[in-house]
């Protein structure tokens, strides 16, 4: 299965962020899964990045062209893309689930966009883990639903992401998604 997880490329985070970057990412390589991310060295990014390939997962990397420089070295496969807004349509194409970690405009952009495009597909039943670390995205949780409930959400599903707040909880979710996509 092929994760794509959105965070933070800012460094020196609190131990709670890369802790998290860093579980993640060994589950990740220990099942045999393969990371897609942004594909930089720097921050989350790499902390992910480096936990999947020390775990013997397979990392592929989107970088846009004015990132190369900073592709991350541990990319078993890197994927050249011109802008952010083409890593994010080839992150979600090359993706079967999506985990949300903690991170700025750029992480919600991402979280934001990858639902609108599974609503858009109207049966798309990839999955969007968001992890809730200290309740960082609660406003923006409130908001999908408040939006899912308003007569201004045409599609039905606007909520639909699952909110965990610990490691622990993210595993659970990612095993019942990696069952279900086995079957």
């Amino acid at each position: 299965m092929k994760i794509a997880v959105y965070c933070s490329s800012r460094e020196g985070l609190a131990p709670q962020y890369v802790e998290s970057a860093q579980a993640l990412g060994a589950w990740i390589g220990e099942h045999g899964h393969t990371l897609v991310y942004g594909g930089v060295k720097s921050g989350l990014m790499h902390t992910v990045a480096q936990a999947t390939h020390d775990a013997g997962g397979t990392v592929v990397g989107v970088v846009p062209e004015r990132f190369t420089h900073r592709t991350d070295p541990v990319v078993d496969q890197v994927i050249g893309c011109h802008d952010l807004g083409d890593r994010k349509t080839i992150m979600m194409d090359h993706a079967d689930a999506f985990v949300v970690l903690p991170g700025g405009l750029g992480t919600i952009d991402e979280w934001i966009s990858t639902l609108s495009q599974l609503i858009v597909n109207d049966g798309d039943q990839r999955s969007i883990v968001v992890v809730n670390t200290g309740g960082l995205y609660d406003h923006q949780l409130a908001q999908l639903t408040a939006t899912a409930h308003s007569p201004f959400a045409r599609g039905k599903h606007i909520d639909m992401s699952i909110a965990v707040n610990t490691i622990e909880e993210l595993y659970v979710e990612l095993e019942k998604i990696s069952e279900n996509y086995e079957k």
